[in-house]
């Protein structure tokens, strides 16, 4: 990229972006915004397509839609990086008032929804800054390193030496097991405080025991690569670097995905079983995750499947606000204090809820863009990380 120009926006980072706020609405409405519950009086034929359909979105994007999130967060702070660099300036402490910030709009979040990820991202976003000016091979060494799950490795060494160790039971789960006490019945200011004294540990210690904080730490240093090297930038080496990276990624998914669903049966020892089972899994997901990512920026070459795939970008210019608001309306449709649909629907019903909801955030972003150059929490995010102290004289 030429340093004198200043980083345009670009198309299908927004269309990607908003492609993953989607899937991950559609994800989060199955789960009931992680309030996990099935209806008894439900006939059979429906119990049997909501496990279909539960799989078969699990399958795409269980794990994957986040991972495209992450990724694109690093791309955009190379971007922001990058802009501020072409005019002499470091960007270094705004973007950690800046992660500050979405540390705030995090925990707004996980008053309606405990499983928020702003909040878990703002930490780990710390890390882009001692790597920002660093070479790329160390930081993509750097970046291998965190995705091999250095911690479950070293696990594995030590079951390996210790036959008899047994893992310890997750942190997580008494945290889980509370949930249906204030989401089922409770009040909202109940749900509030429940979200944010019990739920956030609970996704907290989910995330270690499931490696995504190693996970996202990647995914942040390979996005702000991909963002170094301008691969979403159209040209014809970059759809070369797509496709190749397209073949790479389904090749290595067959492989990931068959020993994710063997591992059980092949490791007698369930404390090995299980480490090992964690590691691929985040292994298999970050593989179809690229999958996913090589195949949609491929087909935005193509100026037919542009316009298809244009339709997320409204959503994906608009991430941060659609994400805080699909939090407050799941909460709303689905927890005790309103509606309580967690009560009545299964995955069928919930699909076309999210799909609905999904709609008319379309509508709703395309509508604000046509009127204001950002979306509403964005443009709050943007003037209070250029605030400044300074008196004007």
């Amino acid at each position: 990229m030429s340093p004198s120009v200043r980083s345009p926006r670009i198309e299908v980072v927004d269309a990607l972006r908003g492609f993953a706020i989607v899937s991950i609405m559609l994800l989060h409405n199955i789960e009931h915004f992680d309030f996990y519950f099935s209806p008894e009086y439900l006939p059979q034929w429906i119990r049997t397509l909501d496990g279909s359909i539960w799989k078969t979105l699990f399958f795409l994007f269980g794990g994957k839609s986040y991972a495209i999130f992450a990724l694109l967060f690093g791309v955009t702070f190379f971007i922001q990086f990058n802009n501020q660099q072409q005019k002499g300036s470091d960007f270094s402490y705004r973007f950690l008032w800046r992660l500050l910030l979405l540390l705030a709009f995090g925990i707004i979040n996980s008053m309606f929804y405990e499983g928020d990820i702003l909040s878990i991202y703002a930490i780990i976003g710390i890390v882009l800054i001692p790597f920002r000016k660093i070479n790329s091979k160390i930081v993509l060494i750097t970046a291998i390193i965190l995705m091999l799950q250095p911690f479950e490795i070293g696990r594995v060494f030590y079951i390996l030496t210790h036959p008899d160790y047994v893992l310890p039971a997750p942190m997580s789960g008494p945290y889980f097991s509370r949930l249906g006490d204030y989401l089922a019945e409770g009040s909202f200011t109940e749900a509030v405080k429940g979200n944010l004294t019990n739920g956030k540990p609970a996704v907290l210690y989910w995330s270690w025991e499931n490696g995504r904080y190693f996970q996202t730490a990647a995914l942040f240093l390979m996005g702000m690569l991909l963002g170094r090297e301008g691969r979403f930038i159209s040209s014809g080496d970059n759809t070369k670097f797509w496709k190749k990276s397209l073949i790479i990624s389904a090749l290595l998914f067959i492989p990931l995905f068959t020993a994710k669903t063997s591992v059980n049966d092949l490791v007698e020892s369930k404390a090995l079983s299980a480490t090992l089972g964690l590691i691929i899994t985040s292994w298999s997901n970050f593989a179809f995750m690229c999958v996913l990512v090589s195949l949609f920026t491929c087909l935005f070459q193509g100026e037919g499947a542009r316009r298809i795939l244009n339709v997320f970008s409204p959503i994906g210019r608009m991430s941060l606000s659609n994400y805080v608001i699909q939090s407050m309306l799941g909460s709303f449709i689905y927890y005790g204090f309103g509606f309580g649909l967690y009560r009545y629907t299964g995955a069928t019903f919930c699909l076309f809820i999210g799909l609905a909801l999904a709609t008319l955030q379309l509508f709703f972003s395309r509508w604000w863009l046509k009127h204001h150059k950002q979306g509403p929490l964005e443009y709050l995010w943007h003037k209070a990380t250029w605030i400044s102290l300074k008196r004007k004289v």
